[in-house]
């Protein structure tokens, strides 16, 4: 592998427009795709380290970021079609490591299960397996639709960062903050509505995807997640083949950005064994839990 590889962008065709594609590292190739509300930026703590290993390709996903806005609904599947049309733009034929965060992790798990070929690892990063229940769906519903009225204004904003960063980030850590509220603030606000509506309202439960995923997987959750909580995560990897289970302390949704070196070192370790994991029923059920870790100043 060349180690003299330079950071890059490209803005990449795919069947959900142009997407922005930022590369940079050496290694073998990660995909990394963010959650619903913020974009690649939310990697920025994080691809120090993860790009040591692997060459990132991190895409801000449709009507996020620098990526053309889409203005009808769409699905994660086509999410992780757009995915493989990057890949093959790029002329990227070897397996990815996948590294998921919430609305990432729902697109590396659709990946994986249609191209398991194409696909090394799976990381999932905050991200819930089921549907939507009645109750969420009327709360989430509303937040929508005053969006679609008022746009970001100020209490919107403040709910939505309510739901990605735990009450320790919020409180001690303003570049967090001032990350979800920046990207919402500059989203395309039409782009963004239909965003909104079509991988958070209309997400689908995982499970059938799962039950066929022969892909090394680790689920990460946070212990401020009361969607996916730790005992859900566990649950998740156990009914899978090669998985495993690991719970970040005082992190909600977006634990890439809010303990970034405890995330690395997870995924950095499982990138190293994760094709060793799940050999046995007790490691495919198996939990790390790694402690908060102050920002890098």
């Amino acid at each position: 592998m060349d180690e003299q590889q330079h950071d890059t962008v490209a803005m990449v065709p795919t069947r959900l427009g142009t997407l922005r594609v930022e590369a940079s590292g050496i290694g073998r190739p990660a995909v990394l795709w963010h959650s619903l509300f913020v974009d690649s930026t939310s990697w920025d703590r994080a691809r120090a380290a993860l790009g040591k290993s692997r060459r990132l390709f991190m895409i801000d996903g449709p009507s996020h970021g620098a990526s053309a806005p889409v203005t009808r609904r769409f699905t994660n599947n086509e999410c992780a079609g757009a995915a493989l049309d990057i890949l093959d733009h790029l002329e990227i034929t070897e397996p990815v490591d996948w590294v998921g965060n919430a609305w990432g992790g729902h697109v590396g798990a659709l990946f994986a299960a249609a191209h398991p070929e194409r696909c090394r690892t799976l990381v999932m990063i905050g991200t819930p397996i089921r549907a939507l229940g009645a109750a969420e769906r009327w709360q989430i519903g509303a937040l929508v639709a005053l969006y679609r009225v008022v746009g970001p204004v100020g209490p919107l904003v403040k709910v939505v960062e309510r739901g990605l960063l735990a009450s320790r980030t919020r409180a001690t850590d303003p570049d967090a903050v001032h990350l979800v509220a920046d990207a919402l603030r500059h989203a395309d606000r039409r782009g963004m509505y239909t965003a909104m509506r079509s991988v958070m309202l209309a997400r689908r439960d995982l499970t059938p995807a799962l039950s066929d995923l022969a892909t090394p997987t680790l689920i990460i959750t946070g212990d401020e997640l009361p969607s996916f909580t730790p005992s859900d995560a566990r649950t998740a990897a156990a009914k899978l083949p090669h998985g495993t289970a690991a719970v970040i302390a005082g992190t909600r949704h977006l634990a890439p950005f809010e303990a970034a070196p405890s995330v690395a070192e997870l995924v950095i370790d499982f990138w190293r064994h994760g094709s060793g994991f799940g050999e046995t029923p007790t490691e495919s059920a198996r939990e790390v839990r790694a402690g908060p870790s102050l920002v890098d100043a």
